[in-house]
């Protein structure tokens, strides 16, 4: 989900009037990014804390495979370490209630065994539908997933995944509770309840020169809106909306055609903003001033250790690369960072050769090492990434690079490197994808 795709972000065609109200309640960052362009990555640096390259899940987990690609990309991570204290773990040891309803996909590629890997081995006391697979095989019952009891035919996955939300909230009403609802919604394969998607098929049809039309994949942005309402008329019946935090993001940009990320430049898989630019509110009772709009750049990894001071839950560990915005959530205070980071080494149909990113202030530059070059934009002034001004300010782009190689250097990250199998006729096909992994 796309940082534009929520008509509190400037959509004009999909409707989303839940998560609307949560940021009219709470704090909106204009400058949410996820912590990598697709979704595995991600997922760990959220329950982490952690950059995905620290962890060395770089890539969704199987990964594309591009074994005559000019580049030879690194072996990298296909699970979540055991090692690694999630915030399942951190909550759990403090007495809460876990549960994991919906997407994991940090587990091997489907095979015997792979349920060694799920939620439940991360601190998770309930899993409900996380397995290997990072798309579901239909939103519609049968859902064909094997951590989700069948639902009625015609059932929608995300009304499963809200009413298995909020069974597990008044299951635990009378104790604290962290409840991780990553939706399979708005993945591929498109899907919808009819009723929805011809709403949208006919506001597509009045509003012809949007760039946003899909009216399927609208109709699965307002199962999310809908999802997000349900949990929260639950709360409120319980009298608990006023001691839960509640935190809306999404694990990358948008995938295009299906959607537009305007004005950020390309979507989900590329190396651009909007590869990462998601939505992030935060709404913490008592805390947040309600309809704050804040322009400080977070990232996915920040998530950590925010909410467990928000909680009050002393953590387990030390080593986080996220920062505490609480005393921003709290007081306003800026946060004492200078850049947020990015490592790809691999490729991607969305267009993303290996690359590197930093952002410093205002300004973006991104790495390539296929051929080296460093791009540099002035997002306060270009946000859509179209004007390079490596050469315009080669002392700028110097010292970012400066940083983005300590950085790389500082938590170990793998690099990319020259393949010997190189073929370029296979350059001409970069969008050909391993036929052993699932479609993405």
């Amino acid at each position: 989900m796309g940082q534009t795709d929520l008509s509190c972000y400037g959509s004009k065609f999909y409707e989303t009037p839940h998560v609307d109200q949560l940021a009219k309640d709470g704090v909106r960052f204009a400058n949410g990014y996820s912590a990598c362009t697709v979704c595995s990555p991600t997922r760990a640096a959220l329950l982490t804390g952690k950059y995905p390259a620290r962890l060395r899940i770089t890539d969704w987990i199987a990964g594309h495979e591009r074994p005559k690609a000019k580049l030879k990309i690194p072996d990298w991570q296909k699970f979540l370490r055991f090692e690694e204290i999630t915030l399942a773990e951190q909550f759990k040891a403090a007495g809460y209630a876990t549960a994991s309803i919906g997407k994991w996909h940090l587990t091997p590629a489907l095979k015997e065994g792979d349920e060694a890997y799920y939620p439940e081995k991360h601190g998770f006391d309930l899993n409900v539908g996380g397995y290997a697979r990072g798309q579901p095989p239909s939103y519609h019952a049968p859902y064909k997933i094997p951590t989700l009891a069948e639902g009625p035919v015609g059932e929608f996955l995300t009304d499963r995944e809200a009413a298995e939300a909020v069974k597990f909230i008044e299951a635990n009403k009378e104790k604290p509770f962290f409840l991780y609802l990553p939706h399979y919604a708005v993945h591929t394969p498109l899907g919808g309840k009819p009723d929805v998607i011809a709403k949208y098929q006919a506001k597509a049809a009045k509003l012809p020169d949007l760039k946003q039309k899909n009216a399927t994949y609208a109709a699965l942005v307002e199962s999310v809106d809908d999802s997000l309402g349900t949990i929260r008329a639950a709360l409120k019946r319980l009298k608990l909306d006023e001691n839960t935090i509640i935190v809306f993001t999404a694990d990358n940009g948008g995938l295009l055609p299906i959607t537009d990320n305007s004005p950020f430049r390309v979507g989900k898989g590329s190396a651009y903003e909007g590869g990462v630019r998601v939505p992030l509110i935060i709404h913490a009772p008592g805390v947040t001033k309600a309809g704050t709009v804040d322009q400080t750049p977070a990232m996915t990894i920040d998530l950590y250790p925010t909410v467990l001071e928000l909680a009050g839950v002393k953590p387990l560990q030390s080593l986080v690369d996220g920062i505490n915005l609480a005393p921003l959530l709290k007081s306003g205070a800026k946060p004492d960072r200078a850049e947020i980071f990015w490592h790809y080494p691999h490729y991607h149909p969305g267009g993303a050769t290996p690359y590197s990113a930093v952002r410093s202030g205002d300004f973006r530059l991104v790495h390539f090492y296929e051929d080296g070059r460093d791009e540099l934009y002035d997002l306060a002034n270009d946000v859509g990434e179209t004007k390079d001004l490596v050469s315009a300010q080669p002392a700028l782009a110097k010292t970012l690079r400066t940083r983005l190689d300590a950085w790389l250097k500082s938590v170990d990250a793998q690099l990319p490197t020259k393949n010997p199998d190189h073929d370029p006729a296979a350059d001409a096909n970069p969008g050909k994808k391993n036929p052993k992994a699932k479609k993405k």
